[in-house]
This record gives C-alpha cells, structure tokens and sequence, in this order.
C-alpha cells in the first residue's frame, strides 16, 4: 500500500482536473460558437480540436509517466508556508513541458 500512496488527492491533481474541466468547457463553447472544419496538419489526416486535445492529452500522460520513470519526483524547491512550506516536485517540470507539447500540437497537427 506504501508503493501507491503518491495518488492521494492532492493539490497538483486538483488543479489538473480543474484545469481539464476548464479547457473541456472552453472547447465545448468554442465548438458551439465557432464551428470548425477539419484541419490538415502536419500528420497529414484531418484532426478537429476534439483530436487535438486528445493527441495532447495521451502525450500529456507519456511525458509524466516517462519523467517518473526515468527522473522520478524529488523536490526541487520548496515555498515557505506556514511551518513546513510547500515542497515543489519536479514533476512540475513535466508539467511545463506537457504544456509546450500541447501547445506545439495544437498548432502544428
């Protein structure tokens, strides 16, 4: 049980899932007030914002689930809060670099 206690609820995957709702909710309002015609990027098959978002999503996952694997998830700051402080992991850095990927896919796939 020790081995599976990193997926608590905490707060990083809090702001994932608010984050995932916030961009579904803006996708699905993008959709209804701008329809779109299908995009051919440079994968050269026709992709839609829904398929980007999904490439962008299991990409997302890659990366993270990579950075685990091969870097793992130390501290690599801590903010000063209260006694103890937050501890930032660098799982963070995954994040950003997810970020960018997804940026790249939107516009380039």
């Amino acid at each position: 049980m020790e081995n599976i206690a990193w997926m608590a609820w905490t707060l990083p995957t809090a702001i994932f899932f608010v984050l995932l709702a916030i961009t579904l909710g803006t996708m699905t309002w993008l959709a209804a007030r701008y329809p779109e015609a299908e995009r051919v990027g440079i994968l050269r098959i026709p992709t839609t914002r829904g398929d980007r978002l999904f490439i962008s999503l299991i990409m997302a996952a890659v990366i993270h689930l990579l950075w685990i694997g091969f870097v793992g998830t130390d501290t690599i700051a801590t903010i000063p809060h209260g006694e103890n402080g937050i501890e930032l992991s660098s799982l963070w850095l995954a994040t950003v670099i997810s970020l960018a990927s997804a940026v790249a896919i939107f516009r380039t796939v």
